[in-house]
């Protein structure tokens, strides 16, 4: 038999229209579970249960689809706990009472999965038995439903009580499940903590859904904000303790590194509660300011236009934080309308770019808008800069990994590839692909494990040209630009170091070349400045009398230009220092290291003497020639005599 393939489903309407009951039927488990929503009889916090449906009979081979349920409460007090659990789900279960018909919450729960980019629902009209025109309310349905995604979603009416339509749902469920792919391994697992508790002997205990990728037992996390390191020691799925979970799954972890933070809201540093987030700690860090493209549903026409500054509380996953809005253009946005924004949150979250989130009112009464997070590790100064716009501009238009890799890399020059685009939801595959496909465009310039702008590329090499050309003609008489000048010159056009080698090597491909620590254009010769040209003269002409007799460096450089121009000579290869007092030039060395190696050819062996009268030299010149022809691996001294080596 195949493995199951899991799936969420969250159930969504109003207050006591039987989202429960309908649950309970359908799995044999009742959601409900604190007490107070017995005595109360609506749901309050989330509840869960899961089901097996077989795939519809077309489907080949035949499959089975293990739904992990979130049941959801619909009072309107609660909304906030019903954000909570519909932020990863694959299957919206929109539930209206057949007595009621469309109500507030219905509309708002609608909002809100649209908000989310919740692609599929199917809608059970429940308590179908004390309805006097089941019809009426499946027309009224399907117009709410009309210009959303859901337009066609089955409709299936249903009674608790007589078991009516209940098998008719199941095949409406499997048959939406079967057209829905399931939830992609992107490699970055993240699990939204909506219930944590501890139990005796086991210790803390956290659920929620997973999504973005796999867990397994034995695996180092973070907890999310707080950063706080902790490892699986066990896996539960449906009451099954496995080695490894898929995303798409409702999770229980045992983590006992960390306590249960004691209220419903989470984030002390040392617990864990609902709105923190088990994952990975290369997934990313937390952050207290998001840019973000946001929405705002026409279909509540008639609500207050969303001013900028307006307090208001940010949902995402199972977390809701408090905020202020920062609207890109100042004015407000009115329903119906889109636009960039920046929010500000009170305490640090942990999202990705690309996640949607929700936004309500600060008294938590309204559902005001939702959206989806362009910019994660934002910045709150220079917000409103036209370079910002552009950015997010065109992550707002095309939210895809080419689109973020591309500006990404636009702002920051240059970035390791593992690392691109900074903190989203694309996986390895898809980073790849984009990689190559911007590349191919002449884009992206790939060195190795980096990833460089091609614009910043150029003008990085543009401006490494400019520099040596630039010293070229400050300081003519030097062989090149220090490297370590380059790389300080280059530090507004190519940020990253890491990236500066290779940009040496790509000069050293054209026109430039590298010696030691300078870099010069090839096409360079050093040439003594005006002001030293009679100084060189004059030590060059005095070299070039007796090559191999020269004048002593005291008498070379009897004043200050004279001493720059010997180091120029030096400098430049012109010359070779034997000793602190003996400068002969290189075309002599060069003639007296030939003459050396023929007669040491010829005889095999000379001493110092011998050599002495074949240069026609003194002892002065000698013995710090020989000194340094052994040094460069010209000659051997063995006792009294030199031998090639």
């Amino acid at each position: 038999m195949s493995t199951p393939v899991p799936y969420i489903l969250a159930t969504a309407g109003h207050v006591d229209h039987g989202k429960s009951s309908l649950v309970k039927a359908l799995t044999g488990t009742d959601p409900d579970r604190l007490p107070e929503e017995k005595s109360r009889g609506i749901t309050i916090d989330l509840g869960f249960a899961h089901l097996d449906l077989p795939s519809p009979a077309p489907i080949q081979p035949p499959a089975t689809y293990r739904l992990g349920i979130v049941d959801v409460p619909g009072h309107e007090d609660f909304v906030k706990n019903m954000v909570a659990g519909v932020g990863s789900i694959d299957l919206a279960l929109l539930v209206v009472a057949a007595d009621d018909g469309w109500m507030p919450q219905t509309e708002e729960h609608l909002q809100i999965l649209l908000y989310l980019g919740v692609a599929q629902a199917v809608v059970a009209v429940t308590k179908v038995d004390l309805a006097s025109d089941f019809e009426a309310v499946r027309r009224q349905v399907r117009e709410k439903l009309a210009a959303t995604p859901y337009a066609e979603a089955e409709i299936v009416g249903t009674s608790t009580v007589s078991g009516q339509g209940l098998e008719v749902l199941r095949r409406a469920l499997a048959e939406a499940l079967s057209r829905t792919p399931p939830q992609r391994d992107a490699g970055k697992p993240r699990l939204p903590v909506d219930r944590a508790f501890t139990l005796r002997g086991i210790g803390t205990v956290v659920t929620g859904t997973l999504t973005g990728g796999s867990l397994r037992r034995g695996q180092s996390v973070v907890v999310q904000p707080a950063g706080r390191a902790a490892r699986i020691r066990n896996i539960q799925s449906h009451n099954q303790d496995l080695e490894s979970v898929p995303p798409g799954s409702r999770v229980a972890l045992n983590l006992p590194d960390v306590g249960v933070d004691s209220g419903i809201e989470a984030g002390a540093a040392r617990s864990v509660g609902r709105g923190d987030v088990v994952t990975l700690a290369e997934a990313g860090i937390s952050s207290d300011t998001l840019d973000v493209l946001l929405e705002r549903s026409g279909r509540a026409a008639d609500a207050p236009p969303l001013k900028d500054g307006t307090r208001v509380n940010v949902h995402h996953g199972s977390a809701g934080i408090p905020a202020r809005v920062r609207l890109a253009d100042g004015a407000p946005l009115a329903p119906g309308g889109r636009g960039l924004a920046q929010l500000r949150l009170e305490s640090p979250i942990f999202v990705l770019a690309g996640d949607r989130f929700i936004l309500r009112d600060w008294p938590q009464q309204h559902t005001i808008g939702g959206g989806v997070v362009l910019d994660p590790l934002a910045q709150r100064k220079g917000f409103r800069t036209p370079q910002r716009r552009s950015f997010l501009e065109a992550r707002a238009a095309a939210p895809d990994a080419t689109t973020f890799i591309r500006t990404e890399l636009s702002r920051r020059g240059a970035a390791r590839r593992a690392a691109l685009p900074s903190q989203s939801g694309f996986s390895a595959d898809e980073i790849a692909a984009a990689l190559s496909h911007l590349a191919s465009e002449a884009s992206v310039v790939l060195l190795g494990d980096w990833a460089v702008d091609a614009g910043r590329w150029s003008a990085a090499r543009a401006a490494a040209a400019a520099a040596i050309d630039a010293h070229h003609s400050a300081r003519p008489e030097q062989i090149g630009l220090s490297v370590s000048e380059l790389r300080q010159a280059l530090g507004a056009s190519l940020p990253l170091a890491e990236v500066f080698d290779a940009l040496l090597e790509d000069l050293c491909r054209m026109e430039f070349t590298r010696s030691g620590a300078t870099v010069r254009r090839t096409a360079h010769r050093p040439a003594l400045p005006p002001h030293l040209q009679f100084a060189g003269s004059r030590v060059h002409a005095a070299l070039s009398a007796k090559p191999l007799e020269p004048p002593s460096r005291t008498e070379l450089a009897r004043d200050a230009l004279s001493q720059q121009a010997i180091k120029f000579f030096l400098d430049t290869g012109q010359a070779v220092s034997l000793s602190d007092e003996l400068v002969l030039l290189s075309d002599a060395v060069a003639a007296a290291t030939q003459t050396i190696r023929d007669y040491l050819s010829r005889h095999g062996q000379a001493t110092a003497s011998e050599l002495r009268q074949q240069l026609n030299t003194t002892r002065r010149v000698l013995v710090p020639l020989l000194e340094h022809l052994d040094h460069q691996g010209v000659t051997l001294r063995k006792g009294d005599v030199r031998v090639l080596r």
